[in-house]
């Protein structure tokens, strides 16, 4: 039986998460909205998530503390796409070398993004 992928949406920014969340829906997968990295982590039922978007500059800790202790963590973790207004050389070497599976700059460009979700889904 197929399981319709469900994408975690990690930003603090309303209209973005909503916008993200519609691309997502058109799409054909499911989504799960979050406000911050610790609203993520305190979430039930994280083993159904299947990929996530995930910002970088965030109120309390930051996308890339989020995957830092996400790779602390001894369970599986969905493939990661960062997504950033604030793009730089050493922040995007932390996350790739974090083992993320993309880093994007802000404003997101969806037919990019839409890519790499589907790459990330089958990886």
């Amino acid at each position: 039986m197929y399981k319709t992928p469900v994408i975690a949406i990690v930003d603090d920014d309303r209209s973005i998460r909503e916008a993200l969340d519609d691309l997502i829906l058109s799409c054909g997968y499911q989504s799960r909205l979050f406000t911050s990295a610790e609203e993520y982590l305190a979430a039930e039922d994280r083993a159904s998530i299947d990929c996530m978007l995930v910002d970088v500059k965030m109120p309390g800790l930051t996308g890339i503390e989020l995957q830092a202790l996400l790779n602390e963590q001894n369970t599986l973790k969905p493939p990661m796409i960062f997504m950033t207004s604030y793009s730089d050389n050493k922040t995007r070497a932390t996350a790739m070398n974090g083992g993320a599976f993309a880093f994007l700059g802000k404003p997101v460009n969806f037919n990019q993004l839409v890519q790499c979700l589907e790459q990330a889904l089958k990886h």
